[in-house]
């Protein structure tokens, strides 16, 4: 012994030995997802560098570096433009609507869905309404334009038998924001009924014992014990959501609008397809997309916190 004590080890060598051996344990899982992070770096981040093009006038002659710098006057530019308020409004109204019906409709057939007793017939009614998950907008596009049709569709010829005139639905500036809505919701709503559907079987049955006890009916049930079941799975739809408030449906909308609609139909992303890839105009095109994914990230953040405030429910 020669009186001296040992130096204790630091908090920084502490968590770096902890963190050594944790690596050892789990090498070969991080190796595993090795191929994921470069996939998700060259494809996700590294395109990223395009952001510059939103504060240059870019020429593809001279690249990313070598464009004249502008600053913010592409932004400017795109909100003094005469129609930039009207394609705002649209953007919103057809996603706000689109995010309300996809989770109001699937939570309510899944409710209905549930009551139905006989096995066969229900997974019958899920395969029928899953179906149009899996079509693209190509395939459901073409679908509805013959359905739609003023002259040969189905829906018309229905209306005919009432004595009304026909409905010009997809050259209808009226009616054409709502074919996209009902669209958008008949395609999707089955999968999110089946989402529904599993977190409405993941309530103890015991709890419905209960209810019944106490005198519920089937109505007081659903009310008292159903919705409170599915309540974090529901807040955690609505807030996946609305990280899409401005995504109101480019593929379905390129595929099904023309130029007598534009002025309800066209939204960010078909005016940044129109303008950016159509008419050359990469620096306002570029604006305008990153525009429009600041504030979806404002909006995704901001459900995540209403969330945790009001619901008490975290997704990370």
């Amino acid at each position: 012994m020669n009186g001296k004590k040992a130096k204790p080890s630091s908090g920084t060598d502490s968590f770096r030995k902890r963190f050594s051996a944790g690596f050892k344990r789990q090498w070969v899982l991080h190796l595993m997802l090795l191929p994921m992070v470069i996939l998700l770096l060259v494809f996700s981040y590294y395109p990223m560098s395009g952001i510059l093009i939103a504060f240059e006038r870019y020429n593809p002659r001279l690249g990313f570096f070598r464009s004249p710098w502008v600053g913010l006057d592409n932004f400017k530019y795109v909100f003094r433009m005469p129609n930039t308020g009207q394609i705002l409004y649209n953007t919103v109204f057809i996603a706000f609507m689109k995010m309300l019906l996809g989770l109001v409709v699937p939570i309510l057939f899944a409710i209905l869905l549930d009551l139905v007793k006989h096995s066969g017939y229900k997974r019958s009614i899920q395969t029928l309404i899953y179906i149009p998950y899996f079509l693209s907008w190509i395939v459901l596009s073409g679908i509805l334009i013959d359905i739609l049709s003023p002259s040969t569709g189905i829906v018309n010829q229905v209306l005919g038998r009432f004595g009304i005139e026909p409905v010009f639905f997809l050259g209808n500036e009226d009616a054409f924001p709502w074919v996209l809505i009902v669209s958008d919701v008949w395609k999707g709503f089955g999968y999110g009924t089946i989402v529904y559907l599993a977190a409405i079987t993941s309530i103890d049955m015991e709890l419905y014992d209960a209810a019944k006890i106490d005198g519920a009916n089937r109505l007081k049930q659903v009310r008292y014990v159903t919705l409170p079941g599915i309540t974090p799975i529901v807040v955690l739809m609505a807030t996946l959501s609305l990280g899409n408030i401005l995504n109101a449906g480019f593929d379905q909308i390129l595929n099904l609008y023309n130029p007598s609609v534009m002025s309800t139909g066209d939204i960010i992303d078909t005016f940044v397809y129109r303008i950016g890839l159509q008419n050359n105009q990469y620096g306002i095109a570029s604006a305008m997309g990153l525009f429009k994914s600041v504030v979806s990230f404002a909006f995704i953040s901001i459900g995540y916190t209403l969330a945790y405030k009001f619901a008490d429910y975290r997704v990370f």
